[in-house]
């Protein structure tokens, strides 16, 4: 595999979007080698549920898109961010028992940890902010599945 591959895609913030961005990044890493059914597959799935969702929930309409990137670098570490325009960043907010939401940044740090990652949120040159995880890459090339969904020996 390449040292260094990419997938990015721009969506609206519309809670549409969040499945739609789920998609995006589940697919690629499926390209990428990983399979649909493993472990690292579902927690990437929520991870990217969580900050897609935040992305549309709590800009307030000031960011009319988000962009979410996935980057492989040398088979070891996947990246996954999520960009938007809204110069806020997340607070952590205490839990209450009967709070519906403000639970997704704790859930995507413990998630990440779980892992062996780690979670950062960066300003952008254009006031925004991107908020995004590392985790280790998983796959080992046996594991590898063709485009015909046969395993590689």
């Amino acid at each position: 595999m390449a040292d260094h591959l990419e997938a990015s895609v721009t969506l609206p913030s519309d809670p549409a979007s969040v499945s739609a961005a789920r998609a995006h990044v589940v697919g690629t890493l499926e390209e990428w080698g990983m399979p649909a059914d493993a472990e690292l597959c579902d927690t990437v799935r929520l991870i990217v549920s969580e900050l897609a969702t935040n992305a549309v929930q709590h800009t307030f309409g000031q960011s009319p898109t988000f962009t979410v990137d996935v980057v492989l670098v040398r088979d070891e570490r996947v990246h996954i961010g999520v960009t938007d325009s809204h110069p806020r960043f997340p607070k952590r907010l205490p839990a209450a028992v009967q709070q519906d939401n403000g639970r997704g940044l704790v859930i995507i740090r413990w998630l990440t940890v779980e892992c062996g990652g780690r979670l950062r949120i960066r300003p952008t040159r254009e006031g925004g902010k991107t908020v995004s995880v590392e985790l280790p890459w998983t796959v080992r090339p046996a594991e590898a599945v063709t485009a015909a969904g046969q395993q590689e020996q």
